[in-house]
């Protein structure tokens, strides 16, 4: 089931009332009706027995969902109660994903994108921007580095889901990983947990190595889990491992420097070595979800993040000399290729 194709008209009137659909979609996810309607059909009388509700009340609820695609309505009477309703297959999950208790309303309380709104035509010509106090890039403090290394360790569900279903192909015993960019350690710690044969070393700015240490710590990984101090910005990238993997890390460069980092883990690899990219990559579904983070760095020139096309890692690859360049797919894709 997907949402019909909407006339401009109908896409601006959803635009306009974007808080109220979501307070429909949050509402509907706290009290469990996504996952009675993905269950079903389910008629209208049932879900107002199960749960006290007014059925002429409910009827214009679900029209609500209805409108943004959500669920599909089956009506052979005019009788309200008799309506039959089934949500879009994976609904309950986008919810809890998007809108649950994780939503992007952590990051609005964290971040001041206020600060932004109704003010966007001054911000487009340069007249405003982002408060510093409210995001700083690069993160400049010890308390700045260690949150945002707390906030990527937060977001690694999809990645950690990517790696496991694709491990068997990735990994081999023995082999030694470079995570490049690697954050607080969490995603090398939990890689070494799931691959007894694999060793990781997380290269990153020196004052990251307290983090890395904690959780090296937490996992009892001993020198299974390893780290490397360095910046990629001006140094060579450090020889010696089966592969190097950039997660989450070149979407935040302009093209060109990820092309600069891509060709450091060239020079950096042996022969038979892999490199790996993991990232969401730009397609439609990623620019809505994006959104937030899409408008609010509208207003901080220093970040550069940007989501870009798989076809640009893939011809990247080519350019460099890398072989048999694969895409594995995920919430986060991968994208592997194997130096000659």
């Amino acid at each position: 089931m997907s949402p019909p194709a909407a006339s401009p008209r109908a896409l601006l009137h959803l635009l306009f009332n974007g808080a109220r659909a979501l307070d429909v979609v949050q509402t509907a996810h706290q009290l469990g009706l996504l996952e009675a309607l993905e269950r079903g059909p389910v008629t209208l009388g049932a879900l107002c027995e199960q749960q006290g509700f007014v059925p002429g009340r409910l009827y214009k609820f679900l029209d609500c969902l209805e409108s943004l695609g959500l669920v599909q309505r089956e009506q052979t009477t005019d009788a309200l109660v008799e309506a039959r309703y089934t949500a879009a297959p994976g609904l309950s999950a986008a919810a809890e994903a998007v809108v649950g208790p994780r939503s992007l309303e952590r990051d609005r309380e964290k971040y001041d994108w206020r600060a932004l709104h109704g003010h966007l035509p001054e911000v487009l010509r340069g007249e405003r921007s982002m408060p510093r106090e409210s995001f700083d890039w690069p993160p400049s403090t010890p308390e700045q580095v260690a949150g945002f290394e707390a906030s990527m360790a937060a977001g690694l569900g999809p990645i950690l889901e990517v790696f496991r279903t694709h491990g068997t192909k990735l990994w081999r015993p023995g082999q030694r990983l470079l995570e490049v960019g690697g954050g607080d350690g969490t995603l090398a710690a939990r890689l070494v947990e799931e691959h007894p044969g694999l060793t990781v070393d997380v290269y990153n700015l020196p004052s990251t190595e307290g983090l890395v240490a904690r959780t090296r710590e937490k996992h009892a990984l001993g020198g299974r889990l390893g780290f490397v101090g360095g910046d990629f910005l001006r140094e060579p990238l450090p020889g010696g491992y089966d592969a190097l993997s950039f997660v989450r890390v070149l979407h935040d460069w302009p093209a060109e420097t990820a092309r600069q980092l891509m060709t450091a883990a060239y020079a950096a690899l042996p022969s038979g070595g892999r490199i790996l990219v993991c990232e969401e990559f730009r397609t439609q579904e990623r620019l809505a979800a994006q959104f937030f983070w899409t408008y609010f760095l509208m207003g901080v020139d220093s970040c550069v993040s940007r989501l870009r096309e798989v076809e640009f890692y893939l011809k990247a690859f080519t350019d460099l000399g890398f072989q048999r360049p694969e895409v594995l797919p995920g919430p986060f894709e991968i994208i592997t290729a194997t130096k000659p």
